[in-house]
């Protein structure tokens, strides 16, 4: 388990990291969502140890993070400009990572460069964007530490890749028990693999939060009331966050679980009622409006 206690981090007049508090459970895929400067490449630079907080604390197991040691061996962080050897091809890469992480899998290592089409002597200078991400992603992989870190991972992959990389990931998860954090300014490209999603802004943590719990706990609603009264009974009754109306027709995003609002919907006269699933762009909508702040103005790309 990851935890982070009260993290600070300023660059001369700029609070870049201010006061972030974070629980990262193994096991599970935690991604840290944010604009371009609210301070996820900061924070997870901390996290590697190559940065040291101005105040706080970093426990990676229990250990504290020491950035005198280099970081935490049992965990690799992905940066969103990978760094590689100049002039270095793949072979150069996993002789090094070879000598540095003892669970490093060669041959893994070279099966994946295989499937992804990526020649292990050419060299990296010459890669595209998208194929240097895949070359750092499959470092990360093959080195077999319990904890990856990524910035903005699948920025420059294109779809399929994307897909291709997650179902790596769940993999990882499965066989030996990865726990994959993930930084990205895309709310949507993390949508279908984390379970835990913290938000990010101007240096400090709006929301954190398990989706499992968010889902289960925000629904959406299409209504159609029998008339006025009744709507004004369902409007008083229910814990709403958001309303919209196109005619009789009613949208309404309200708090609690399936089962509860099922029931008070029997309580009214409605021509029809239906609860609809929500996409995690929803659930943060209504989520951080509740706390003041609009989310459409900062991550929904």
């Amino acid at each position: 388990m990851i935890i982070l206690e009260n993290v600070t981090k300023s660059f001369e007049e700029i609070k870049a990291v201010d006061q972030v508090s974070l629980s990262m459970e193994e096991g599970s895929v935690f991604g840290l969502i944010g604009t371009n400067g609210a301070g996820k490449t900061t924070l997870l630079s901390m996290l590697a140890g190559i940065i040291k907080p101005e105040s706080g604390k970093i426990t990676i197991d229990g250990k504290e993070v020491d950035i005198r040691q280099g970081g935490d061996s049992n965990l690799y962080f992905i940066p969103d400009e990978p760094y590689f050897f100049r002039n270095g091809n793949a072979m150069d890469m996993e002789k090094y990572l070879s000598s540095v992480y003892r669970e490093f899998s060669a041959e893994e290592f070279y099966d994946y460069l295989e499937k992804f089409g990526l020649d292990k002597k050419r060299k990296i200078a010459t890669f595209s964007k998208g194929m240097q991400k895949q070359l750092a992603i499959l470092c990360g992989l093959c080195s077999y530490t319990k904890y990856l870190v990524c910035d903005e991972t699948f920025d420059g992959l294109d779809p399929v890749m994307r897909q291709g990389i997650k179902a790596i990931f769940a993999a990882h998860m499965e066989q030996r028990g990865l726990t994959p954090i993930i930084a990205s300014h895309n709310l949507r490209e993390l949508e279908d693999i984390c379970d835990h999603v913290g938000l990010l802004h101007k240096g400090g943590v709006i929301l954190s939060k398990d989706l499992l719990d968010m889902k289960c706990n925000i629904q959406k609603v299409q209504c159609v009331f029998k008339d006025q009264q009744e709507e004004e009974k369902a409007m008083k009754a229910l814990e709403l966050l958001q309303s919209e109306k196109r005619g009789l027709l009613s949208t309404l995003t309200v708090r609690g679980s399936r089962e509860e609002i099922q029931e008070k919907f029997k309580e009214w006269n409605t021509i029809f009622f239906e609860i609809l699933p929500l996409s995690l762009e929803e659930i943060f909508i209504s989520e951080t409006e509740v706390i003041g702040y609009d989310i459409k103005k900062l991550i929904l790309n």
